[in-house]
C-alpha cells in the first residue's frame, strides 16, 4: 500500500455514520469591525461594526462537526420561541443538521454574542436563562424525544454545558445502553454521577481536576482517571489536555497518550466539541476507541487554528494526517492554497502575500518575511520556478532547483504556506488568491508592483518594505567565486 493510500484509508468512512446528539444548543453571534478610538463616554474602544455572523453553538457544534465530516445527524435540544430559535434551524438545516427543538416560553433561546476586532475578542454578552427550573421546559417531551431517536442512530452524544437540558441524563444513559447505542458525554461541572454507566466521557484537565484532584503529571492522570472510570462504571475515559494533546483510559489496553499536532493556536473556542463529534462519528463508522481519539486529535488540532465555534472537514483530515507523513507540509500545490486562502479568509484572518526567486536563502530574506508576517495572520510565499528564474537571472541560474527552495522557506517559522509559480511575474497568482496585503521589497512604488491594481481593486493594499542591505543572492556568489 502507498503513503497516499495508507493516507485515505486512515479516514473512517463517516457517510456511514448515523449519531443522535443531544445536549444544550446555543446561537453564537460575532459582530466584527475595525476600532481606531477610545469612547469619550468611557474607557473603553469604539467598534464599528461591519459584519454580524451567526453559527450554531453548544451541541448544536457539535451536530455540525459530524455534518461537516459527512455524517448523518440528529440534534435534540431546547430553545426559545424567539428569532434565535429561527435563525439557529435555519443555520442547522442549511448544513444538513436535523434539528428537532422543544419551544419554552419562559427561556429565551441561548445566545452569545461576541464583539471582535482585529481577531481579538473585546467582550460577549450572555442572552440566557437556566433551563434547570422545574417547569422551564418540557422534560417528558424531550424524553420521548430522545427515546424515539435512538431507534435511528448508532452512537448517542450528550453535549452538557450545564443549562439544564440534560437533567434527566442519567435516564436517557439508561435508554441508549438498553437500546445497545454507546453513549459519550462531554461532562460539565464536579458531580458526574449522572453520567454513570456511559461508555466514554471527555472532559479537558481542567475538568477532571475539578472532580479527582491535581493531576500534575501523566502518572497522575492515569492513576485517578482509572478509578474514576471504574467508580462511574463506564467504558473508557478521555482527557483533552490543551498543548500537551490528549490521553486515552480505554478497557483491557495500556493508556494511550497522544501528543498535540495543533500547528498554531488561534482560538480553542468549540475544540471539546471537535473532539467529541469526530470521536463519535468515527466509532460510529466502525472504528475502535483508539483509532477514534487519534482522529479525533487531529481534528483538535485542525480547529484551534481557526476563529470562533468552527469545524473541520474530511479534506482538512486528509492533510493532517498527510502532514504526519511529509516534512513539507506547508509546501502546497495551488489548488490546495486556494482552499486553505478562502478558509482563512472565512475565518476573519489577514492573508499577506509576496514572491521571490529565493535562490540562497540569507538573513536579509529572513528579516524581509519576518518583517512581511508580522502584518498579518498568514504568510505566503510565491517562488518563481527554475525556468522562470532562468529567464530573468541567466542560464546559470538558479543555482538550488524549485523544490529545494520552497523547502528551505517553509522551514522558517514566519512563513505559512509557499507555492510554486512558472510566469515571469505572480500576477495570475495574485489574482487568485487576493491577499489583504501584497508585499514587495525595494525602491518600488505600489502601482509599480505586480498584483497592484487587482489587490487595490479587492480592498487591499500594496506594502513596499525596506531590504536590509549588504545582503543579496549576487553579491553571496561573487564572494565564493572571489
Amino acid at each position: 500500500m502507498s503513503d497516499r493510500d495508507e493516507v485515505i484509508a486512515a479516514i473512517p468512512a463517516f457517510q456511514r455514520a448515523r449519531v443522535l446528539v443531544a445536549g444544550d444548543v446555543m446561537l453564537d453571534r460575532y459582530w466584527v469591525g475595525p476600532t481606531g478610538r477610545i469612547s469619550p463616554e468611557a474607557p473603553v474602544p469604539v467598534v464599528r461594526i461591519q459584519k454580524d455572523e451567526t453559527r450554531p453553538g453548544g451541541a448544536a457544534n457539535v451536530a455540525l462537526n459530524i455534518a461537516s465530516l459527512g455524517g448523518v445527524v440528529q440534534l435534540l435540544g431546547v430553545v426559545g420561541r424567539d428569532e434565535a430559535a429561527g435563525k439557529l434551524r435555519e443555520a442547522l438545516i442549511a448544513k444538513h443538521v436535523l434539528p428537532t427543538f422543544t419551544e419554552t416560553a419562559s427561556c429565551p433561546t441561548i445566545t452569545k454574542l461576541r464583539v471582535l476586532s482585529r481577531n481579538q475578542q473585546l467582550i460577549r454578552l450572555d442572552f440566557e436563562e437556566s433551563l434547570a427550573v422545574a417547569g422551564a421546559f418540557n422534560r417528558e417531551d424531550y424524553l420521548a424525544s430522545f427515546k424515539t431517536a435512538l431507534a435511528d442512530c448508532s452512537v448517542v452524544i450528550l453535549s452538557d454545558y450545564g443549562k439544564g437540558t440534560l437533567a434527566d441524563a442519567a435516564l436517557m444513559i439508561a435508554a441508549a445502553r438498553a437500546a445497545n447505542r454507546p453513549v459519550l458525554v462531554d461532562p460539565k461541572g464536579s458531580d458526574w454521577r449522572p453520567y454513570r454507566g456511559a461508555t466514554l466521557i471527555t472532559p479537558n484537565l481542567s475538568e477532571l481536576e475539578a472532580v479527582v484532584g491535581p493531576c500534575p503529571d501523566d502518572a497522575t492522570i492515569v492513576a485517578k482517571g482509572t478509578k474514576l472510570r471504574d467508580e462511574l462504571g463506564i467504558d473508557a475515559l478521555l482527557v483533552t489536555r490543551s498543548e500537551n494533546g490528549m490521553t486515552l483510559l480505554a478497557p483491557n489496553q495500556p493508556p494511550l497518550h497522544l501528543p498535540t499536532v495543533a500547528r498554531e493556536v488561534f482560538d480553542v473556542t468549540g475544540a471539546g466539541d471537535t473532539v467529541i463529534a469526530t470521536f463519535g462519528a468515527a466509532l460510529a463508522a466502525g472504528h475502535d476507541f483508539g483509532h477514534a481519539a487519534r482522529i479525533a486529535n487531529l481534528a483538535a488540532g485542525i480547529v484551534v487554528g481557526k476563529l470562533g465555534t468552527a469545524t473541520v472537514t474530511q479534506s482538512e483530515l486528509l492533510r493532517a494526517i498527510r502532514r504526519q507523513h511529509e516534512d513539507d507540509s506547508a509546501v502546497l500545490a495551488e489548488d490546495e492554497l486556494l482552499e486553505r486562502v478562502r478558509a482563512a479568509q472565512a475565518q476573519g484572518q489577514v492573508i499577506v502575500m509576496t514572491n521571490g526567486c529565493f535562490d540562497l536563502l540569507h538573513v536579509g530574506h529572513v528579516r524581509y518575511l519576518e518583517a512581511a508576517r508580522r502584518l498579518g495572520d498568514v504568510l505566503i510565499v510565491a517562488v518563481n520556478t527554475d525556468d522562470s528564474v532562468k529567464r530573468l537571472k541567466g542560464p546559470t541560474r538558479p543555482l538550488n532547483n524549485t523544490d529545494d527552495r520552497m523547502r528551505m522557506l517553509a522551514s522558517l517559522k514566519c512563513v505559512d504556506w509557499v507555492v510554486p509559480f512558472s510566469e515571469d511575474t505572480p500576477l495570475r497568482l495574485i489574482t487568485a488568491v487576493l491577499p489583504d496585503l501584497l508585499v514587495k521589497g525595494g525602491d518600488y512604488r505600489p502601482e509599480q508592483v505586480a498584483g497592484h491594481d487587482v489587490v487595490s481593486a479587492n480592498g487591499g493594499q500594496v506594502v513596499i518594505l525596506d531590504f536590509h542591505p549588504g545582503y543579496s543572492t549576487t553579491r553571496i556568489i561573487e564572494r565564493a567565486r572571489g
